[in-house]
């Protein structure tokens, strides 16, 4: 199996047709989240472990713990693990969300996921496989919110990236499950365009008060990438 080098020096990750390759979308979240150094963290829905795996090379003494309910996808979080050397720091359970909820309740300092966008209702795909990494088929948005609250600890952190298009439903959903979202951040592909993505934290217990950032622009006018985009990936070492 070939592995990908993100960026000379950095980590490294074997993609597999059973998890969801390497997205835009898990790159611009790990850059957002700012957990603790010395924090203990839970990955929902780890697929291959690309959030894990760039938050444990940018944090090197963060312990993180990877939940994902497809078997396959779980062992490729195991490789990716091994691959850059962080497996003595991380535990992946290959089980469903409920389960881990019901075993581990107030363990984690943080929680990061990226989760399937689309309601049961509607952008199904004929692959069931698909159907698990971009619709909402295991977990819906309040299960996921309520599973977040229970495993976290006091004033434990929530990150998630989600459409933009669905942030309403978003920001209610994580107030109805006491996750007050503290910080967001809109996505776009370029200064003209609408807002794709949302990127929340998310505290529990936390007090009202949310700071939007600025909005983060992914493309220049002609088509390059942005200076901010560039760090974002470590291009500029290239």
């Amino acid at each position: 199996m070939n592995s990908l080098e993100l960026w000379p020096g950095g980590p490294k990750l074997y993609e597999s047709r059973a998890a969801q390759p390497l997205s835009t979308d898990s790159v611009l979240l790990a850059d957002f989240a700012r957990p603790s150094a010395c924090a203990s963290g839970l990955d929902m829905g780890s697929g291959s472990g690309v959030l894990s795996v760039l938050l444990m090379h940018r944090l090197p003494s963060l312990r993180m713990s990877l939940c994902e309910i497809d078997p396959e996808a779980a062992e490729l979080s195991r490789e990716n693990l091994d691959l850059n050397g962080f497996s003595a720091r991380a535990t992946v359970f290959a089980e469903d969300l409920r389960g881990l909820r019901e075993s581990k309740v107030g363990r984690f300092d943080f929680i990061i996921t990226n989760p399937p966008y689309f309601p049961l209702t509607g952008g199904r795909s004929p692959s069931a496989e698909r159907d698990m990494r971009r619709v909402e088929v295991n977990c819906s948005l309040p299960e996921l919110a309520a599973s977040a609250a229970a495993l976290l600890g006091q004033s434990g952190r929530f990150y998630i990236v989600y459409p933009a298009s669905r942030m309403a439903e978003l920001i209610c959903r994580l107030s109805e499950a006491r996750l007050e979202p503290k910080r967001l951040r809109l996505v776009q592909a370029r200064a003209d365009a609408a807002p794709s993505l949302v990127l929340v934290e998310a505290a529990k217990l936390g007090k009202p008060g949310l700071v939007a950032e600025p909005t983060l622009i992914l493309k220049n006018a002609d088509g390059t990438d942005t200076e901010e985009t560039k760090k974002i990936y470590h291009w500029e070492t290239k």
